[in-house]
């Protein structure tokens, strides 16, 4: 996925030049999001944009894609070298514990289900935005709602920048609670002026919460370190730990 995202991120240079690293690249990368990006408006018309701007200085914008089609192609867009580095270093991150415990096919299934779930709660806050929604945060909330349920006791190195920059070790519990709530506290704050904030805060709610749900219903199934269903065993005993994909402990 990661592989994936960096080929369309190549492409994404392609059109917008290296301005394009710093969220600039002008028209041909705006009618690029535009046409492969999630517009709720376009959803809520039944009907895909045509022009931007009116004649002579017309420029289409008409998608070759039908607008579902936009929910799962957004997902592999991003806005800017920050936006594509950040997403991938969580899916780096997070995604290869969930993919070791789903295994590939149900992994694909699963982030992809849950992006486009996220980008449609994101519409159900604001079905009359005309701004293109791309990114993988959506999926990729939905990854670490389900490393919430299934690891919450893994640690993780975080970088902390308070005063002094250094690199703590949280449980994964009290990071993806603590980054959960920071979005639900931003979401609602961003309601009613949507259309003024660059962040789709719902679309990360959504995904995160499905996320959970679908690693709550796994949970009793996988198994612990005692070898049965669930995490079982004594409880100073820890989940199995995982680097790249492989059982290490």
């Amino acid at each position: 996925m990661i592989g994936l995202n960096a080929l369309v991120f190549l492409y994404e240079i392609s059109i917008g030049g290296f301005g394009f690293f710093f969220g600039g690249g002008g028209l041909p990368i705006f009618v690029f999001f535009l046409e492969f990006g999630f517009i709720p408006a376009e959803l809520s018309s039944v009907r895909g944009f045509e022009p931007l701007g009116s004649r002579p200085g017309f420029v289409s914008i008409a998608s070759p894609i039908s607008t579902w089609a936009t929910l799962l192609t957004c997902m592999f867009i991003h806005g800017s070298l920050m936006h594509f580095i950040g997403n991938m270093l969580f899916l780096w991150v997070f995604g290869d514990n969930i993919e070791a415990t789903f295994g590939h096919v149900k992994y694909l299934l699963f982030y992809i289900a849950a992006g486009v779930l996220a980008t449609l709660s994101h519409y159900a806050i604001d079905p009359s935005s005309q701004t293109p929604l791309v990114g993988a945060s959506g999926a990729i909330s939905g990854v670490m709602g389900a490393y919430l349920l299934l690891y919450p006791r893994n640690r993780i190195r975080t970088l902390l920048i308070y005063i002094l920059i250094t690199v703590v070790e949280l449980r994964a519990v009290w990071l993806l609670l603590i980054w959960f709530g920071l979005q639900a506290i931003q979401g609602l704050l961003s309601i009613g002026v949507s259309h003024e904030v660059s962040t789709a805060f719902f679309a990360h709610i959504g995904g995160f919460v499905v996320g959970a749900i679908v690693g709550l219903a796994v949970r009793p199934f996988r198994r612990g370190p005692s070898g049965r269903s669930g995490y079982g065993g004594d409880a100073n005993q820890r989940p199995p730990q995982y680097w790249r994909g492989r059982r290490i402990d």
